[in-house]
């Protein structure tokens, strides 16, 4: 009997996924890529209506560009690039004085040349309501049967599948959808987490926000100065008369979110046109200030993350599974690898290419990143600290004081110039959140899916928060380098790899791990891709950015998995090559 005749159900499918965000969207859209029938549901008619995650770095670009170059390219035409994301800025208004600045996101000359090298794509600021819609949009076009309007209720599963009952919202009726996995992607408060019994490290609600999203032409203010983020240093700018307000580019110079703070242990402030017109006039320094106000809402910070990320057949990702501020902006983006991640997996279990085995090193290998990202962005707040102190913003409420201390730097006396360098080195300090590049790209996993076969991993003394630091090790993204093909074309080794299928990467001697790679998917039924790079072969490494970073000799191996990171290598030509790539692909795959 066919799965899908085994239980009643309105619906039957491969995938269920709960909610059409970031985490979900992309999920659907590269299940869809690779063959699979997957149904996703979102409560609402809609998809995102404000523009909340935005801060898009080189990796989640990188998943897009496996989508294709069509989902990356419409990408960058909807995104305000990496130049106009610019340069930090702390002033007490935007019409009032600066405090200083900082090169953020990639633009500083020496941080610019480290993401040149690190990856094919460029860092952006792709606001989410246009980045939920193209993920929703490839899925929907690739096979993705999407419901709107539909409540996820409850779900039970069982050894053959899940059955989750939902509720047509517009209709009142129950339905239930019958899958062999179910994928929570049903944000911060998540249901499908919580009825899975999934444990939680942290805290939620331990801080409250607001944001107002409003229209304003402010270019006179800021096109000089161009910039994702301007910081409002003055006194009553947030809850207990200290702080800041925080004003950031929508889309340049005319559409704006101010971020404003208030008291968490009390009720959440009702947000009128009156109180946002006040807050929007205080932080930009114009009294006269009109807004268009486009929406405002309510948010807390939460200090949370998932210790473990599924249960059998139930899998949670994105705001689910790590609940935190959107500082260092690693929201959406670590949703978007959490697909990354996962869909492949469930993929070749669904296929028969692999056992429920593999689906273990999901939760291996994204819960750490979960608790790194959340604990990340969560000190950056902290980090603010220095620049108060420098400014002497840090306690009480006397604002002629707080003013008296800020005024206090532009002394011509030795404590003055100290409160300079105080202030210029704790904004300098600021880049472990704006410009924290090494976060972004060393996910290193490890798990049965990672093969080291006992090889430690490479030490390095170089600050693996800041910068990225490439290595073909075992867990490791495998390395952006330009190979080129016989027309002179360039392409990333990103390029050569991915796309729902595992690549064998060699050079001149290692041939043999290419006729290895076709026997060995002949005979576990998968496509083994295979790339021999060098002279006269289809690729070469004319500029021999492959061979700086691959760690392996010619004769060596890569054996990279469809979600780009290496599953093994070895350094040389092993006397079996397909005795050995048949021994680590059945462990990868769990046969």
């Amino acid at each position: 009997m066919e799965y899908r005749e085994e239980k009643l159900a309105d619906i039957t499918t491969d995938v269920l996924i709960i909610g059409t965000g970031p985490a979900g969207s992309a999920t659907a859209a590269l299940l869809s890529s690779y063959g699979i029938d997957n149904v996703i549901v979102n409560r609402y008619r809609w998809l995102a209506n404000t523009p909340r995650a935005h801060i898009t770095n080189q990796r989640c670009m990188e998943v897009l560009r496996d989508l294709g170059r069509d989902v990356e390219d419409e990408a960058y035409m909807f995104a305000t690039n990496q130049d106009l994301m610019g340069e930090n800025v702390f002033c007490v208004s935007l019409a009032g004085e600066e405090l200083g600045r900082m090169k953020s996101w990639g633009t500083h000359p020496q941080s610019r040349a480290e993401h040149q090298l690190s990856s094919p794509c460029h860092m952006n600021d792709l606001p989410q309501t246009f980045m939920e819609p193209l993920l929703f949009k490839t899925a929907c076009s690739r096979g993705t049967q999407a419901r709107m309007s539909t409540e996820f209720l409850s779900f039970t599963q069982d050894a053959e599948g899940v059955t989750a009952t939902c509720r047509d919202r517009l209709t009142g009726k129950e339905l239930t959808i019958r899958a062999r996995y179910l994928v929570g992607a049903d944000g911060a408060n998540s249901l499908v987490a919580e009825q899975a019994g999934l444990p939680f490290e942290g805290k939620m609600g331990v801080g409250g926000s607001m944001n107002i999203l409003f229209r304003a032409d402010l270019s006179k203010y800021v096109a000089h100065r161009p910039s994702v983020l301007y910081w409002v240093m003055q006194p009553g700018a947030d809850v207990g008369g200290i702080g800041m307000g925080l004003v950031r580019m929508v889309r340049p110079w005319n559409e704006w979110l101010i971020v404003w703070g208030y008291d968490i242990n009390q009720p959440a402030p009702v947000v009128d046109a009156a109180l946002a017109t006040n807050v929007a006039r205080q932080l930009v320094g114009d009294p006269d200030l009109e807004i268009e106000l486009l929406s405002a809402n309510t948010w807390t910070v939460n200090n949370m993350f998932a210790t473990h990320m599924q249960k059998d057949r139930v899998f949670i990702m994105g705001d689910a599974a790590h609940r935190h501020p959107p500082s260092n902006g690693l929201g959406s983006n670590t949703s978007i690898q959490d697909a990354f991640n996962l869909a492949w997996k469930l993929a070749m279990v669904v296929k028969g290419e692999a056992t429920p085995k593999l689906l273990d090193s999901y939760s291996e290998e994204r819960a750490p990143v979960a608790r790194q990202i959340v604990t990340r962005a969560n000190r950056s707040i902290a980090e603010f600290g220095p620049i108060f102190e420098a400014l002497g913003m840090d306690g009480g409420v006397d604002h002629e004081k707080i003013q008296k201390n800020m005024d206090a730097r532009c002394d011509s006396t030795p404590a003055a110039e100290k409160q300079r360098e105080a202030l210029r080195k704790a904004i300098a300090f600021k880049k472990y959140e704006f410009d924290c590049h090494g976060v972004e790209m060393n996910q290193r996993y490890r798990s049965g899916a990672a093969v080291t076969d006992g090889e430690a991993e490479p030490v390095t003394d170089i600050d693996m928060e800041l910068h990225y630091v490439p290595t073909t090790w075992a867990g490791a993204r495998v390395p952006h380098a330009w190979v080129f093909d016989k027309g002179g074309a360039k392409h990333s080794i990103l390029d050569l790899c991915g796309r729902g299928q595992f690549t064998v990467l060699t050079g001149i001697g290692g041939e043999a791990w290419a006729r290895a790679a076709e026997e060995v998917g002949r005979t576990l039924g998968l496509t083994i891709r295979s790339h021999v790079i060098g002279p006269r072969h289809p690729f070469e490494d004319h500029g021999g950015e492959w061979a700086e970073v691959r760690d392996v000799a010619d004769s060596g191996c890569v054996l990279v998995r469809p979600d780009h990171h290496v599953a093994w290598r070895s350094k040389t030509l092993l006397a079996d090559p397909a005795a050995e790539l048949t021994r680590v692909m059945k462990a990868v795959l769990g046969r």
